[in-house]
């Protein structure tokens, strides 16, 4: 890593702690709080340092998906099967590196976190949303939000639906709900949450286990001594010499989805340690063709005229195809019967042209190889077959009655948005790991800092950095005060 990492600390400088606790959490967002709750219900003593002057991190800006399954109470009440055997085979097809003992435990526990979740104090609604959407308008407690329905993970798992949605309307503040609630829990547990004051320094003793913390809030600092510290500070979405290193493709966005501290430093105070980094080169990009649903019956072509991807795919998986694409440049094409301007045009409308030729020449597209492509795509599409992209059958309509339209998915002229997906290398106990698989004692990671189940954009669903970072980061709670 080339981003500066911070000095560790030897336990032997230290000459006065202001604190002597169990366990100290570093972030207060959705795997923190989680963390923290967990621990306190273990019996630890548990102190929270947040440096925003309230809870909440990048959590709160989410819209309140958790992806869960195995057969939840939601499922149940609205007729999807599911277990936790199918939702293991699908998150393992869709990882591009995965780790089955992770990927074991969160299935296998997921009925478990959801009930867990609602004892908080809340409800997901026992409803189901049926649209593509990227998510429900309404209330609605459960929808698809991955690519469980496409090819080719839909022929390797049964498909359900996993993402369970708070009861909170729109696209924003139902993870907030949430963190409010475990700011509560943890108060009722007689345990403190510290706002203002950020973690600088890891203090490590002979043997290199870590014993505590450096802590600044303002001009004033001091040392915590802990049997163990959990990092839950965040991705590094906004620390823009990591982004330059290793997502370079999020410098070129209009929009970050983080808050002010996804600095990346509960990522380097790791790697101070010794804590391995995984999947750093991984990023969320994306910028959603729907809904309105009908755009997806088109065709998304790259500059020279040909098909990448089954359009029916979940956005950041398709957008994720976009960035392969020569120059990030691609369109998507329909014809005039499957046309619809997008409420919130995320992929700007270019323009619509009478013929194809006119459309490959306006496009720059090399003359006749959009044709082909068309041609191809609609005598397929009319058999109800996708024979390159396996594009389900309700997905597939000819674009054949003109005129065309074409919306641009350029990277640079669609509204793209990310976040970074790498972090620590940990168990699936959520302990921080060096590049050679030794567990860091007395050192934890959970949320967008640590490397687990959400890899990248072309397997991720939404809900899944919340659900993974709550159940994470109660598994490190849970096992830090176990110390």
């Amino acid at each position: 890593m080339q981003a500066e990492l911070p000095e560790v600390v030897p336990v032997s400088e230290v000459s006065e702690w202001s604190d002597e606790v169990d366990v100290v959490v570093v972030g207060c967002g959705i795997s923190g709080g989680s963390a923290a709750v967990e621990a306190a219900s273990a019996g630890a003593r548990v102190l929270v340092l947040e440096r925003a002057a309230a809870a909440g991190g990048t959590s709160a800006m989410a819209g309140g998906h958790f992806y869960l399954g195995g057969g939840t109470p939601v499922q149940q009440a609205t007729g999807h099967e599911d277990s936790p055997e199918e939702m293991e085979k699908y998150l393992l097809a869709v990882s591009r590196d995965p780790e089955p003992d992770k990927i074991h435990a969160y299935c296998q526990g997921s009925v478990e976190h959801f009930n867990w979740l609602e004892s908080l104090g809340f409800e997901f609604e026992r409803s189901y949303y049926p649209e593509k959407a990227v998510i429900q308008p309404g209330t609605q407690g459960l929808m698809f939000t991955g690519n469980e329905k496409v090819w080719p993970f839909c022929e390797k798992a049964k498909p359900a639906p996993r993402g369970h949605k708070v009861p909170v309307k729109g696209d924003t503040g139902g993870a907030g709900m949430v963190t409010e609630l475990l700011v509560k829990r943890l108060a009722e547990t007689g345990n403190e949450i510290r706002y203002e004051t950020g973690a600088r320094n890891l203090v490590v003793d002979e043997s290199g286990a870590v014993v505590g913390l450096k802590w600044k809030r303002l001009q004033e600092t001091g040392f915590i001594r802990a049997k163990a510290v959990i990092i839950a500070a965040g991705g590094f979405v906004m620390n823009e010499s990591m982004v330059a290193e290793f997502t370079p493709e999020l410098a070129e966005k209009p929009y970050t989805l983080g808050s002010t501290y996804d600095d990346g430093l509960g990522i380097r105070l790791g790697a101070s340690v010794g804590g391995g980094l995984k999947h750093m080169d991984q990023s969320f990009v994306t910028a959603p063709l729907y809904p309105p649903s009908i755009l997806l019956t088109g065709l998304a072509v790259n500059k020279d005229g040909r098909r990448f991807v089954n359009e029916d795919s979940y956005h950041s998986r398709t957008s994720a195809f976009v960035m392969e694409q020569p120059e990030a440049i691609a369109y998507l094409i329909v014809d005039e019967a499957h046309m619809e301007r997008p409420e919130f045009p995320l992929v700007p409308f270019i323009d619509g042209w009478e013929t194809v030729a006119e459309m490959e020449d306006g496009l720059g597209i090399p003359s006749g190889h959009l044709q082909k492509t068309l041609d191809l795509y609609n005598e397929n599409a009319a058999r109800g077959e996708d024979p390159d992209f396996g594009k389900r059958a309700e997905w597939l309509a000819p674009q054949d009655k003109g005129p065309w339209a074409a919306f641009d998915m350029s990277l640079g002229k669609a509204m793209y948005a990310g976040f970074t997906m790498g972090g620590l290398a940990t168990s699936a106990e959520g302990q921080v790991l060096t590049d050679d698989g030794s567990v860091i004692t007395g050192l934890y990671a959970a949320g967008a800092g640590a490397a687990n189940i959400a890899q990248d954009g072309k397997g991720y669903a939404s809900g899944t950095q919340l659900g993974e970072g709550s159940f994470f980061g109660r598994r490190a709670g849970r096992h830090a005060a176990s110390l």
